[in-house]
This record gives structure tokens, C-alpha cells and sequence, in this order.
């Protein structure tokens, strides 16, 4: 069955993005970040698509979306996650090497005792807090994190050392980030102080290894950026700035696409869709998309939303509704029925941002990209 919507991804797009990155990180080893499903990407497409662009390492958050990565990368490709693992699942981590962050002592408690039962050493990345004040051991517990490894060197690889900036996005944030810093550098000299030392050491997400080079140590994790996305416009002009252009060097993957479903002509004097949120003045043209709220676009883009057909910007028109929003297509010639929506992406030289639907719904590009459902077929073009 065809579903009324669906998602096109890019490879050249992709490709293009991954070359710039490990250019302008200097070839600094990178984490791609794919929790939240890829961003909305897809994770299964967009980590096929990746590793074929030469990704090896991938971040996710759970250990669900571990397992959908596991199962569409080659055995060479390392996953690492940052958040949620149930103890009964670590056993599974652990016999897979999959490697995870430990922020916490009951954590690391399970992880000893689930390496013991698989006979295998747990690949645990230690999370400090600096700042955020959301997950990490506090640096008063560096002495007891080291006896712990020390004395369990049969079941623990003390493989990463990281952390996590609290808003490196934007510069109101410069003195806790800063403070973040300083914190950071200082638990690193415990642990050398306490005698261990890990594999690697890692702090940066996008905004931050955009802005805080220093930081870059032995990798990076880049998420909103592979896929075509600045952190925020204050990064982004920071870039134009500094390399003195106009345009960015990032390209969207993403392309979110519907067809016309039904047209009407709505005579004047008449209300569309649902309650009276829209009053035609006169008569008009309007063409209804099978795509609503329950694909992630938003009621809020009510009568300020756009679409494109026939290469021309469709207000949206009325209450956007759970499966279908009305467009406004008095104005552009010759539109038929099955002609092509664009919610997100171009059409000629046209185009619908994600950025666009930020602006006029008051959401992030990541909150966004996120709520696109995981049933909207994706398809690697």
C-alpha cells in the first residue's frame, strides 16, 4: 500500500556534507550522532547511507536505536551510547562491544557484574559532570572511579572520558561554557593524578567543535551538521564571517514530499475546513493535501504555513488537521490532482525550509526533523 507522504533523502547531498566536515575538523575522528532516529532521517537509511560516505562510528542514545544500527552497519563500525540502557540489556552491549557511557555508580556496579557473566570487558565511557547538571559523576568521585577500574581491570575498558556543553549554540552561554571547560580540564588531571587513563577523550557536539577548537581532544560527535543544519544562525553567520562568503557549505538531505489529494472551488462569503479560523473573501482555488498534524505538520502552521506545487508557493489555508492540510492555490496555473507537494525541500527555484517551519511554529530544526514519524517512508535518492 502507498502511504500519502514520504521522505526523500540525498546521498550526493550527504557525501558533499561529509566532505566538508572532515575537512574543516582537520580529519578529527567523528561520531556520527543518529539518535532520535537519525533526526528524522530514518536510522536504518541513514545509516546505510553514511557508512557508504565512510562513517565508522556512530551515536545513539538508547539501546533500541543500538540495535537498529547493529543491524544495518558492517562488524568494523562502532556504536556508542550516551544515554539509556537497562541493566538486562548490558549483557547484550557487552557481548556486541557496543560501548556506552557510564554517569553513574550503579551503572558501572551492573556493567562489572553483567562483564563477569558474559566474560567479556564492558567498553564504558566515563561521563563527568562539568556544568550541565544532567547526567556525570561529580569530580569529588574521580578517586573512587579510579580504585574501581584498578581493581577491576578483568572486567572494565576505561575507553572514553567526555562530557556534555550546555549551550555552546549561543553566546549567552559563554561563561557556564567556559566554566565547563576549565571544569573538564581539571578531571582530567585527577584521573592522570589517580593514575588511569582513558582511550580517548571526548566533549564536542557541532556547535561546540565549530566554536571551542581547543576541545576537539580525540573526537568529536557531530549530529544537526551531517545532515545539513547549522546549530543556530548566530553559528552559522559566525562561519560566513569568518570565511568571508555568503553561502553555507552544508547541504539538507531531507526532502518531504506529498501529491494533491482533492480540489475544490470555495465560494466567497464561505469558511474553510474546521471552525472559522479562515474566511474566503472571494471565490477561490484550494487543493487539500493528505498530510496533517499526524505527520508532524504542525496545527500551528494553520494559515501561515506554505507548501509548493508547480513550483509555486500554496499558502496553507484554515486549520491544518490530523491527516491533511488545505492549500491555497488560487493562483497557480493548471494544478491537477496527483500534482507533487513539497513540504520540505525545492521546487524550481523555490524552496521550503526546515528553518521556515521553525520560524512560523516556534520550533527547533531538531524538534522538528524528530516528530516526523517513523512510519513516513524514507527513500535514498
Amino acid at each position: 500500500m502507498m502511504k500519502s507522504t514520504h521522505i526523500k533523502l540525498s546521498k550526493n547531498a550527504l557525501q558533499s556534507n561529509w566532505d566538508f566536515l572532515r575537512e574543516y575538523f582537520n580529519d578529527t575522528k567523528i561520531s556520527a550522532v543518529v539518535k532520535g532516529n537519525a533526526y528524522g532521517h530514518g536510522i536504518e537509511e541513514y545509516v546505510a547511507m553514511a557508512e557508504d560516505c565512510g562513517v565508522n562510528h556512530f551515536s545513539v542514545f538508547n539501546a533500541e536505536e543500538a540495535v537498529r544500527v547493529q543491524k544495518t552497519v558492517s562488524s568494523a563500525t562502532t556504536i556508542m551510547i550516551m544515554g539509556a540502557i537497562e541493566d538486562s540489556d548490558l549483557e547484550w552491549a557487552i557481548a556486541n562491544d557496543i560501548e556506552f557511557y557510564v554517569f553513574n555508580m550503579e551503572r558501572l556496579t551492573a556493567a562489572i557484574k553483567a562483564a563477569k557473566q558474559v566474560g567479556k570487558k564492558a567498553l564504558v565511557h566515563i561521563e563527568i559532570e562539568t556544568g550541565m547538571y544532567r547526567t556525570g559523576f561529580e569530580p569529588a568521585m574521580i578517586t573512587q572511579l579510579a580504585d574501581v577500574f584498578k581493581a577491576n581491570t578483568d572486567t572494565l575498558i576505561f575507553k572514553g572520558l567526555c562530557m556534555h556543553f550546555a549551550g555552546a549554540e549561543s553566546i549567552t552561554n559563554y561563561f557556564r561554557v567556559k566554566k565547563q571547560k576549565i571544569n573538564f580540564k581539571r578531571a582530567i588531571k585527577q584521573f592522570k593524578n589517580a593514575g588511569i587513563k582513558p582511550q580517548m577523550i571526548h566533549t564536542c557536539c557541532s556547535a561546540a567543535a565549530v566554536r571551542l577548537t581547543d576541545m576537539h581532544y580525540d573526537m568529536i560527535r557531530i549530529g544537526i551538521m551531517q545532515y545539513g543544519f547549522w546549530p543556530s544562525p548566530e553559528i552559522l553567520i559566525e562561519y560566513l564571517n569568518k570565511y568571508k562568503t555568503v553561502k553555507s557549505p552544508l547541504r539538507r538531505i531531507i526532502s518531504w514530499e506529498s501529491k494533491v489529494m482533492s480540489l475544490k472551488t470555495v465560494p466567497p462569503g464561505e469558511f474553510i475546513g474546521y471552525g472559522s479560523s479562515y474566511f474566503a473573501h472571494q471565490e477561490i482555488e484550494v487543493a487539500v493535501v493528505p498530510v496533517g498534524y499526524a505527520h508532524g505538520f504542525s496545527r500551528s502552521l494553520s494559515n501561515t504555513g506554505h507548501v509548493l506545487i508547480n513550483k509555486m508557493r500554496a499558502p496553507v489555508v484554515g486549520t491544518v488537521n490530523m491527516n491533511c492540510v488545505i492549500a491555497d492555490v488560487t493562483n497557480i496555473p493548471k494544478v491537477e490532482i496527483n500534482d507533487k507537494v513539497t513540504l520540505i525541500g525545492e521546487q524550481g527555484n523555490q524552496e521550503i525550509t526546515v528553518a521556515s517551519f521553525g520560524e512560523l511554529s516556534s520550533q527547533l530544526n531538531y524538534e522538528l526533523l524528530t516528530r516526523l514519524p517513523m512510519d513516513i517512508p524514507r527513500f535514498v535518492v
